[in-house]
């Protein structure tokens, strides 16, 4: 498995530079590296000086690149699909629509991209994956998607499994189901098939929610709508379960100093390393090692707060909400689980059995942190 980096920040603020930067350092210190970009433009190549393709291109000792094209993972995609849906159908409906046809829906290519992530992670091939994405809710987005997919089969299945529905054809369905396909399901049925899904979302989930697993930093220039940014995305990290690590500040050619006390307390407790401007030339390898002394270690990251600690013996559940509010974070109950919404995102928390089916008895929210009494 491979420790997954990725940055965040308002665009243009230098992620890509420092994406680059840092996955030359790792790979200088004998890290097998994988530097993956979702931006299909020409902005990679050029500050590389080549032309990355949808495969793992090796351009230094250490050091691929990939550039995702999500039309053409999508063709990998639907290939794997047909090729399942033949194994399990006798008369597949699938086999006369092809994956060069299919067009990419909005949201389609970050899903693509962390099924891709998954894979190579999954090869072992590499230590670092040094993710290079768009840096906003997207992302953000795309790395709760096992959580929020977990969600949607959890409590949907649930629903589904309990209706009168479910009941009646249960007794006549799987004699059915043996015609059609040319497998046999014993036991319960329809939910066996979902097993493998299952397993896969809750290691995602797993992963994203630990720090040795997936790391993030904030980057940001002395732009107030910059700063402002890397703070919103910083609160939303925490509605994933992603661990911040730090904040990378880009110090502009005039900058008068690197770090100010009012970004110091913006960004508390979190460290803060300034970045030195630098003059990048593909063609002269020399030019990045300012950039590439400066950048962090992300194997070498201290601690920070955890985003949700349950403590079982007090009955609380602790969220670290940093940049919001109390005016900006709902908390509801339904069930077993306990749904909070901060910025423009929710979060479904699944309780321990201890505190399951236990009411909320309280909530107070002090200093970024919204503690949750049961």
């Amino acid at each position: 498995m491979a420790r997954i980096v990725t940055f965040l920040g308002k665009g243009g603020v230098g992620r890509t530079t420092v994406a680059i930067a840092t996955a030359k350092r790792l790979a200088a210190t004998g890290q097998r590296v994988l530097l993956a970009s979702l931006d299909p433009g020409p902005a990679l190549g050029m500050a590389l000086g080549m032309t990355p393709t949808c495969d793992p291109q090796t351009i230094s000792p250490n050091l691929d690149v990939i550039q995702f094209h999500a039309t053409v993972l999508l063709e990998r995609s639907w290939e794997e699909v047909k090729r399942l849906e033949a194994q399990y159908l006798k008369d597949p409906f699938f086999k006369d629509v092809y994956g060069q046809e299919l067009g990419i829906l909005p949201g389609m290519d970050n899903a693509l991209a962390l099924n891709t992530i998954r894979e190579y992670d999954a090869q072992t091939t590499y230590d670092v994956i040094i993710y290079d994405g768009r840096g906003d809710q997207s992302t953000l987005r795309m790395l709760g998607m096992p959580d929020i997919l977990g969600w949607y089969l959890r409590r949907f299945r649930g629903v589904f499994m309990d209706s009168n529905f479910v009941k009646t054809i249960t007794p006549f369905a799987q004699p059915i189901a043996s015609a059609v396909l040319n497998v046999d399901w014993g036991g319960d049925w329809l939910s066996e098939p979902s097993n493998d899904a299952d397993n896969m979302l809750e290691k995602g989930k797993a992963a994203v929610t630990t720090p040795e697993r997936v790391l993030a930093y904030l980057v940001t220039t002395d732009a107030a709508d910059a700063i402002a940014t890397a703070k919103y995305l910083w609160g939303g990290a925490q509605q994933v379960g992603l661990t911040v690590a730090g904040v990378l500040h880009n110090l502009s050619p005039d900058s008068s100093s690197a770090t100010t006390p009012t970004m110091q307390a913006d960004f508390n407790p979190l460290p803060i390393l300034s970045l030195p401007t630098c003059t990048l030339d593909p063609a002269t390898p020399e030019s990045w090692q300012p950039l590439m002394e400066a950048v962090p270690n992300p194997l070498q990251a201290t601690a920070v707060p955890q985003a949700v600690t349950i403590d079982i013996a007090q009955k609380t559940v602790k969220l670290f909400l940093p940049t919001f509010d109390k005016t900006q974070v709902k908390l509801t109950q339904y069930g077993p689980e306990v749904t909070i919404e901060a910025g423009d995102q929710r979060r479904n928390i699944f309780l321990p059995s201890e505190l399951r089916g236990r009411p909320v008895t309280g909530a107070k929210f002090s200093e970024s942190y919204l503690v949750i009494s049961f």
